[in-house]
């Protein structure tokens, strides 16, 4: 390996490959993937693209969804170094704040929806979600009505990895690997799937249906049991599920019928990714919650944050005494200004108005033309740059491919081959590619990912 810093001394992939084998329990990894074969190292990155091992790669997946701004902007290292150098770390506990988080909070306040005006500072969106779901608790506990707990979520549901917000997923395995008895009651309502689910429905009348099963729930629940609905605006992490236009203003309506609190989990979609600057916007309606992680600093530094509306704000805040929540990295001073300056270039650089007006429209363009009639491909979704290329059996019947038969991963290593990160989830290949993304490089996503298509449609038809 070249170019480390002092401090680590003159290491070889081989030893680093050797120590992270011996050493380093990965996130979301088979540990027996590791014993079979090394790591892959990824040691620098710049733009769209990420460099390992001598082998540059098109991310078209901004690494989890997050590096909105794209790879090495200097002008965020600058932020991080001038503040380490000036305050490295002091917390927020006991009325005390630092000027970047002060100003964060304010610049956070000043894009959302209006009525968002209080930011709670934490370091993942597990944990912004951790926080939302506390903050429920305690305004139906200011409220004088302790026994609303039951939180409704979704099938195909991602909202984290502890242990509330695993409960809350729609992908079981993440919460029975552990044995996790579920920290409340949840509920789990019909996901606004048109594609699998929607049968003979119009996508408009499936969103209606979809968000009937959310009240069908509260009115089993019974209403006074019932504290809060959590959805992300686009459900992402398990296949970018763009709701029908009908969808999420009938499940508002509902919530606001029956006095159930609405938490947008905005992690993916936040600032900027749907073109739009929240998912609620692009969808038409208004939480009273919402969670914000990734696009918050495009994960230069971890940093999260979750915002409360006025409403729901005066209520927590109403003779309270002392809040019992808290991290010790709440607000950290670098991450607030790295995060700071990421919204302040996202802004001035018009990126979101970019997407909406311009690279949203021709990256579903570029996709649909290339996939749109492909014989592998079912249904190609697009809401800016959130893209799903799904992959179906039968066109007609909508079939979908046994899992066993991985046609998403050999589609995914097909595009790794020739160049190109994308994220195989099951039947769906998702794309999240940084906001700086160019036409041509959106014309090479779409390119390769028919290349590999053919390659595994070919396959499958020799197969038979």
């Amino acid at each position: 390996m070249t170019d480390q810093p002092d401090f680590m001394g003159s290491m070889t992939l081989e030893q680093l490959q050797s120590y992270d084998r011996m050493h380093h329990m990965h996130s979301f990894t088979d540990p027996i993937a590791l014993k079979q074969a090394p790591p892959f190292i990824i040691d620098s990155a710049e733009g769209c693209y990420v460099t390992g091992q001598q082998i540059r790669l098109l991310d078209a997946m901004a690494g989890l969804g997050c590096v909105n701004i794209g790879y090495g902007r200097q002008e965020l290292a600058d932020a991080a170094e001038h503040v380490l150098s000036k305050l490295s770390y002091y917390h927020s506990f006991a009325a005390v704040t630092n000027p970047y988080a002060a100003s964060l909070a304010q610049k956070i306040s000043s894009l959302a929806p209006e009525h968002f005006n209080k930011v709670f500072f934490s370091n993942s969106g597990s944990e912004a979600v951790e926080t939302a779901l506390k903050l429920v608790a305690l305004y139906w506990q200011q409220k004088g009505e302790p026994n609303r707990k039951a939180i409704i979520t979704r099938d195909y549901a991602y909202h984290g990895s502890t242990i509330a917000t695993a409960a809350l997923n729609g992908n079981e395995a993440m919460a029975t690997q552990f044995g996790f008895a579920e920290p409340a009651p949840i509920l789990r309502a019909k996901a606004p799937y048109w594609y699998r689910e929607g049968g003979d429905l119009s996508p408009e009348e499936f969103g209606l249906a979809a968000a009937k099963s959310v009240e069908d729930l509260i009115l089993e629940a019974g209403p006074e049991n019932v504290a809060a609905f959590i959805g992300e605006p686009v459900q992402g992490t398990m296949g970018i599920i763009t709701p029908p236009d009908s969808y999420w203003p009938e499940v508002e309506r509902i919530c606001r019928k029956y006095g159930v609190l609405i938490i947008a989990d905005e992690v993916v979609s936040g600032f900027g990714r749907s073109g739009h600057w929240f998912g609620q916007q692009a969808y038409n309606f208004t939480a009273d919650i919402m969670t914000l992680a990734k696009g918050l600093s495009s994960a230069y530094v971890p940093i999260a944050a979750t915002a409360v509306s006025d409403d729901v704000a005066a209520v927590v805040e109403d003779n309270l005494g002392l809040l019992q929540h808290g991290f010790t990295t709440s607000g950290h001073p670098v991450s607030c200004a790295v995060a700071l300056k990421n919204l302040m270039l996202i802004e001035e650089e018009g990126m979101v108005d970019a997407i909406h007006d311009d690279k949203g429209p021709y990256f579903e363009a570029a996709l649909s033309r290339e996939l749109g009639s492909h014989p592998l491909v079912g249904e190609v979704r697009v809401r800016g740059l959130m893209a799903a290329i799904e992959f179906c059996k039968d066109k007609t019947t909508r079939e979908q491919y046994p899992a066993e038969m991985a046609v998403c991963d050999h589609v995914g290593q097909g595009c790794l081959m020739r160049g190109l990160i994308v994220r195989p989830v099951g039947n769906v290949v998702v794309l999240c590619p940084p906001f700086i993304i160019s036409h041509a490089e959106m014309d090479m996503v779409a390119s390769v990912l028919k290349e590999a298509c053919n390659d595994v449609h070919t396959a499958l038809q020799q197969a038979q």
